[in-house]
């Protein structure tokens, strides 16, 4: 059972909205990654990169489902690491599973800040990359304290501005048609030599990074008014809208571009732009595109801190992490130190090394979450839920064993070194003396 000393301690406020979170997952998975992976997706697939997006949304699905189904049934901050706790009853897989969201969160943080400090920023202003990605991590830091609302107000109006970027490639589409050019044929051609199915699978395996962030919403458990109810219909809405975006991105491209050209883009959806006759600024695009980074950065990093506080209230990280700023009722301690390690990070590795790493940490939590589900079937709560039926766990498990599969083996090396150091850091916390909460507590809790 919790300390009984903690239980007059400020808690976290439930001031998430439906239309608040909905914003929130959408703005997470609309991140930076799309306006460079269209062009990447292309040349796998051909121009029928709206069908490897159709695939990679229904792999996202099925996980999506899971969470949906352990939210509602446990809606506690933690999440992953609550959910393996309760179905796996092993203190050390519960920290795994745990660490591995936690040390992916940081990790794309530090990643997004590197994005940040790159090209687009020096469209505008030359300053040391490393220097620009510290400064915007604190920036980050300090709005993610200054509170929840405030932060995903920011995220409101941040949102907005990337899902501008995106429909104003579909616009700049539609203007190139109605000048009478564009070739619709481009949207069912697949790559030359390659079995279509193959070609789509591989392109998918691409396309599930474009709806990884969803996850990172079950974080906010604790948090969202009503979240039996709130939270399946903004899960399930976001996933579908960011869907119907990328796929009218991926057409409107092919429809513009030659497959070619696209392929061998690294900003593809400017070139878009450039070629629809819009006489759109060249510096908008990367005005938005810095948007997206700090968008996703900022979501990411409230997730992080969220998970740090769940985690120190299951004991399975120090208790200090557990602590409330009084007055704005923020994970003070936690802010602050998933923006250290984040800064750290920033040092230790490249953008594209630091994403590579964050995609296979996070296959190993939906792995987890997918087959808790059917492990906690059996685990009955007096509440009604949202409720999924058995197969799509199972296929989530198998669409993550395929993702798996496609990782090369310096990222398994790297994510197997962190995956270490999150060992240590547990065996020096079961030396010092703390026991995690063990399966009856959590009962306590849901009462």
């Amino acid at each position: 059972m919790p300390d009984p000393k903690t239980q007059s301690a400020p808690t976290l406020k439930r001031a998430i909205t439906g239309s608040m979170l909905t914003l929130f997952i959408l703005g997470d998975v609309l991140g930076a990654g799309v306006y460079a992976l269209a062009g990447v997706i292309a040349g796998e697939v051909g121009g029928a990169v709206w069908v490897a997006l159709l695939v990679a949304l229904g792999f996202a699905l099925l996980t999506a489902g899971s969470y949906a189904e352990l939210v509602t049934k446990y809606p506690h901050a933690g999440a992953s690491a609550v959910f393996a706790a309760r179905a796996y009853k092993s203190p050390l897989v519960s920290f795994l599973v745990g660490f591995c969201m936690l040390a992916a969160a940081v990790t794309s943080a530090a990643g997004l800040s590197l994005a940040f400090a790159g090209d687009y920023l020096a469209a505008f202003v030359d300053i040391p990359a490393h220097v620009a990605a510290l400064v915007f991590l604190v920036v980050i830091g300090l709005l993610n304290a200054r509170g929840i609302k405030e932060s995903l107000s920011a995220n409101l109006v941040m949102t907005a501005i990337e899902l501008s970027g995106l429909l104003l490639v579909i616009v700049a589409a539609a203007w190139f048609l109605r000048g009478g050019e564009g070739d619709f044929s481009r949207v069912v051609e697949f790559k030359a030599g390659v079995n279509p199915a193959y070609a789509v699978l591989g392109a998918a395996l691409l396309a599930f990074y474009s709806f990884v962030g969803f996850e990172t919403s079950a974080n906010l458990a604790e948090e969202i008014r009503d979240v039996r109810k709130t939270y399946p219909r903004a899960l399930f809405g976001a996933l579908l809208i960011a869907g119907a975006i990328y796929m009218a991105v991926a057409i409107g491209a092919a429809v513009v571009m030659p497959v070619e050209q696209l392929a061998h883009s690294t900003a593809p959806l400017l070139e878009v732009v450039k070629a629809s006759g819009l006489g759109i600024p060249a510096q908008l695009f990367a005005f938005i595109a810095l948007i997206a980074v700090a968008n996703g950065a900022l979501l990411t990093m409230i997730m992080a801190s969220r998970l740090a506080y769940g985690m120190a209230h299951q004991r399975l990280l120090p208790s200090v992490l557990g602590g409330v700023l009084a007055e704005r009722r923020t994970p003070a301690a936690a802010i602050v130190a998933t923006t250290l390690v984040a800064i750290v990070l920033t040092l230790t590795g490249s953008l594209a090394t630091l994403a590579q790493t964050v995609v296979l940490l996070l296959l190993f939590v939906f792995i987890s979450t997918n087959l808790a589900v059917l492990v906690l079937r059996r685990d009955k709560v007096a509440a009604d839920h949202f409720r999924v039926p058995t197969w799509v766990p199972v296929l989530g498990v198998a669409s993550c064993l395929l993702l798996m599969s496609q990782q090369g083996a310096q990222t398994w090396l790297r994510a197997g070194a962190l995956l270490l150091v999150g060992v240590v850091l547990y065996g020096i916390s079961r030396a010092g003396g703390v026991k995690p909460l063990k399966a009856e507590d959590y009962k306590v809790m849901d009462s």
